[in-house]
Formats: C-alpha cells, sequence, structure tokens
C-alpha cells in the first residue's frame, strides 16, 4: 500500500479507501444489498491487513449502523491512531428548522451522535455531506469550526458541491479564521468524468485532497459483459445514475475489459489504475473480499500514456445525476435522492 498526505491536512491515508456503504442493516436504510455485521468486519479485518487505514463512512447509511459496525471492527481490529475515520452529516431537517435549531447545534448534535454510533471520541475527517441551501453558510463554516476546537473532529471536507461552493465557503473560512475544507468527495470515475471542467483543476490549485466516490461506476467498472451481481440488481440509485448513458458507457467499459484481459489483471485494477492517477484516495465500496483486493493491487498497477489515452478518448459529457442534479435553490425544499 502507498500512503500520502490529506490535501493540507497533516493526515496521512492510504492511497485506497474503503468505502463502508455497503455495511449495515439491510432492512434499515435505502439499500438492500448491505451485508450484516460480521461480512462487514472480515472485510474491514481484510482492509486493514493490506495496509488500508483510510475508512469512510456516514451517518447517513443505512440509519447509523454503517457507522455502528465500521467502529466496532475498528476498536477490535486496529489501535484507534493507525486509522483514518471519515464521516458526514446532513443537512438540517424541516423538523429542526421549525424547532429552531440553527446550523452550529445540528452540527453539534450531528457529531455526537456521529461518534456515539463509532464508540470513538473523535473523527479525522468530518464530511458535509450535500450542500444545504436552507442555512446559512457562515453557520455551517462556524458550526465545524466549533467541532474541531472541541476536539471532535481532526479536519472537514465536503461532498456533492461545485468548485464554486467550495472556492466560496474556503473564502469564508479564511476571512473568519475557521478551519477551511481540506478534501472534497465528488463523483468521479471513467464513465463520469464531470468534475475535471473545474473541480479537478481548482483543487489542484489549492491543493485540496480529491476522495471521489463511485469509483467503479457501482460495479459497472468491474464487471466484464454479461456478469452481474446483488447491487447492480437491486441498487436504484445508482440504476438512475448510470442507466440513461448505459450505451455510451459500454465502450469505455469494454475498453477496461480488453486492457484488463490484455495485462492479465481485472478490470477493477485498470478502472482504479486509471482513477489513481487523477485524484488522491478513491473511495473504494467493499461487500466482498475481492473487492477491497483487487483496489489495493490497482495502487502498485502503472498504466501506460497510450493506455490512459485509450481509456479516455471515448468519452462523451454526461449530465449531472443524483445529488449533484439536485443541488439548486430550486431543490432546497424537496427530497433529497
Amino acid at each position: 500500500m502507498q500512503y500520502t498526505k490529506l490535501g493540507n491536512s497533516d493526515i496521512k491515508v492510504s492511497r485506497i479507501c474503503m468505502g463502508c456503504m455497503g455495511f449495515g442493516n439491510s432492512s434499515n436504510g435505502q439499500h438492500s444489498w448491505t451485508i450484516d455485521e460480521e461480512n462487514s468486519r472480515a472485510i474491514i479485518k481484510r482492509g486493514l491487513e493490506l495496509g488500508v487505514n483510510f475508512y469512510d463512512t456516514a451517518i447517513a447509511y443505512q440509519s447509523g449502523t454503517s457507522e455502528q459496525y465500521v467502529g466496532r471492527a475498528l476498536k477490535d481490529f486496529a489501535r484507534r491512531e493507525d486509522v483514518v475515520v471519515a464521516t458526514k452529516f446532513l443537512p438540517l431537517t424541516p423538523n429542526e428548522i421549525g424547532t429552531g435549531i440553527n446550523g452550529q447545534k445540528h452540527i453539534e448534535n450531528m457529531i455526537n451522535k456521529s461518534l456515539q454510533n463509532l464508540g470513538m471520541d473523535y473523527v479525522d475527517l468530518y464530511i458535509y455531506h450535500m450542500w444545504d441551501y436552507n442555512t446559512p453558510l457562515y453557520d455551517i463554516m462556524e458550526g465545524l469550526n466549533n467541532v474541531v476546537k472541541a476536539g471532535k473532529v481532526r479536519a472537514i471536507g465536503i461532498s456533492n458541491c461545485f468548485a464554486w461552493q467550495l472556492a466560496k465557503a474556503n473564502a469564508l473560512a479564511e476571512k473568519e479564521g475557521f478551519t477551511k475544507f481540506v478534501s472534497i468527495q465528488g463523483h468521479y470515475n471513467l464513465i463520469f468524468r464531470e468534475e475535471e471542467r473545474e473541480m479537478i483543476p481548482y483543487c489542484k490549485e489549492e491543493n485540496i485532497a480529491l476522495t471521489p466516490y463511485s469509483a467503479l461506476a457501482g460495479g459497472r467498472l468491474s464487471k466484464h459483459q454479461g456478469e452481474t451481481s446483488k447491487r447492480l440488481k437491486e441498487d436504484s440509485y445508482a440504476n438512475s445514475k448510470y442507466d440513461a448513458t448505459k450505451e455510451q458507457d459500454e465502450i469505455i467499459i469494454s475498453r477496461v475489459s480488453e486492457l484488463a484481459e490484455k495485462r492479465g489483471v481485472t478490470m477493477t485494477e485498470i478502472s482504479l489504475s486509471w482513477l489513481l492517477t487523477k485524484v488522491t484516495s478513491p473511495v473504494v465500496g467493499a461487500t466482498k473480499f475481492h473487492h477491497i483486493e483487487g483496489a489495493a493491487k490497482a495502487v502498485e498497477l502503472v498504466l501506460t500514456e497510450k493506455e490512459i489515452g485509450y481509456l479516455e478518448e471515448a468519452y462523451l459529457p454526461h449530465r449531472l445525476v443524483g445529488v449533484m442534479a439536485q443541488n439548486t435553490n430550486s431543490f432546497k425544499s424537496e427530497k433529497h435522492v
């Protein structure tokens, strides 16, 4: 495993981050394909054996059970100071707004609940899960600064935002002396490259870490034609993001398959090796041993410039999907996907 600094922080992370959205009670949340605690623990343990020290979860994943599984496993299998734990908080709810809870109090409540779920005194990276148009940005940034000062959070990150939003937030933080965002977790992979327009150039300029989610497009970039899985069949959210562009994406997926066969490696290794040339540490979901084993191997695989060009040249622009498609003021009263 290789390691690097997380943007402008002093946090050292593995080049692969284990995405923990697939862990949690399958009957208590958005996804039906998540795995139980026993299997989650085994995969986390295998990740640690492979040198993965970076684990990403969220309070929203399966009603907090993902955080609970991750926290208990890491307590049993690792020293707290040897792992980097990231979790995320949600926007203010209509009920909170109605009862007068402000952004600062909301973030305090959220981090306290996540720490309770995780069984930890602090998290290394606390991520603003999606832009909240109902809450003043000042309240968000001050709330995050407060939990950093309280020792509950080491660094802060953001997810599902535009480059202008990240720039605005960090400019406000700099002006007010608040903690600044050190990482961005956006939607980025070989078949969805819209982050290359503004976000990636901006982050390179400011040394902000890129830790993209959906690194394998919900498994699409790791399976040969005809292969399927429980997640591919049941993940309606991922299907809503990728089904509309399936025909054009298949061209790129077939090239991943072709190069994998040519190099004698897995499609996972090809897809992630490409992504590792662009980002700090991709968030890679794992619900089977071979998922995290393939991800770890990708760190060692070096693609040629010709291979990289071959994978990239068939890409066509995509419309924004998922949470980013709803990142507008007009959606502030709507339920997020």
